[in-house]
């Protein structure tokens, strides 16, 4: 379904932030993109959805290939077209608009076009997966919690009927709860609407939880691949990412923040 095949993404002509990337999103699949701060995980989505030339950036070496086609040299909104809807950090939204006139903008890109009939059909199908937003549907967005934003922004791009969504952080500044229920969420699309996602998520308990198959990225390099299982168990992500030293004890952040990395990592 999606490939990414070996790529460089350079800003300004001059900044190298991502090295040889490659990944892949299979039909059906849920996938984790894992790392701190600065590793390149939005930066290589923006790759996919074609917002990196709205930044000064571009592709410089390798292809990203979708059901077949080249995507990295169009633009946004022939990706969009293509089946592929980014949802960016941050939620963000059209403010003085209700929740429900921002659920309809998701649908201006869609393929086949405005349709009335089957845009209310939509809007109830993203009600189905967020009642909470049935109440809501006449609330100026811009007054909502962030959770609530949370789910309006991907109830906005299902209103798109993507084949791929790209998830920007969606735990980010949620509480633990909240988080658990967006994710489950989540989970319910993937297989009810079979719609394939690819995950960037700094939370990697609660990604592993949920994706199939997951990466790692450290400074724009992709430093590990496997199951979603397999990584849960491997004494590196446990020590980096979820907290837990070998023999299962928790380590304060500190100590992980510190400790240096096992060589296989970088190799």
């Amino acid at each position: 379904m999606l490939k990414v095949n070996n790529i460089e993404v350079v800003y300004n002509d001059v900044i190298l932030v991502l090295r040889g990337v490659t990944l892949a999103v299979e039909k059906g699949q849920i996938v984790s993109l894992l790392g701190a701060n600065g590793a390149g995980k939005s930066t290589t989505l923006k790759a996919m959805s074609g917002l990196l030339h709205a930044q000064e950036g571009a592709v410089t070496r390798g292809n990203i290939e979708f059901d077949g086609h080249r995507i990295d040299r169009l633009s946004p909104d022939e990706i969009v077209r293509l089946g592929i809807v980014q949802v960016l950090e941050g939620r963000p939204l059209f403010e003085h608009l209700t929740v429900e006139e921002n659920l309809q903008t998701g649908s201006l890109f869609r393929p086949y076009g405005l349709n009335s009939k089957v845009i209310k059909q939509d809007v109830e199908q993203v009600y189905h997966f967020f009642p909470l937003l049935k109440e809501l549907r006449k609330r100026t967005s811009g007054y909502l919690s962030g959770g609530e934003q949370q789910m309006v922004v991907i109830g906005r791009a299902l209103m798109a009927r993507p084949k791929l969504m790209l998830l920007d952080e969606p735990s980010l500044g949620l509480a633990p709860l909240l988080v658990q229920s967006i994710f489950g969420v989540i989970r319910r699309i993937n297989e009810e609407s079979g719609v394939s996602i690819l995950l960037v998520e700094q939370n990697a308990n609660v990604a592993l939880q949920t994706a199939d198959y997951a990466y790692v990225m450290e400074n724009g390099r992709i430093v590990l691949d496997g199951s979603a299982e397999q990584l849960r168990q491997n004494a590196d992500i446990k020590e980096f990412y979820l907290g837990l030293t070998q023999v299962g004890e928790r380590k304060s952040y500190r100590d992980v923040k510190h400790y240096k990395r096992r060589k296989r990592w970088l190799g």
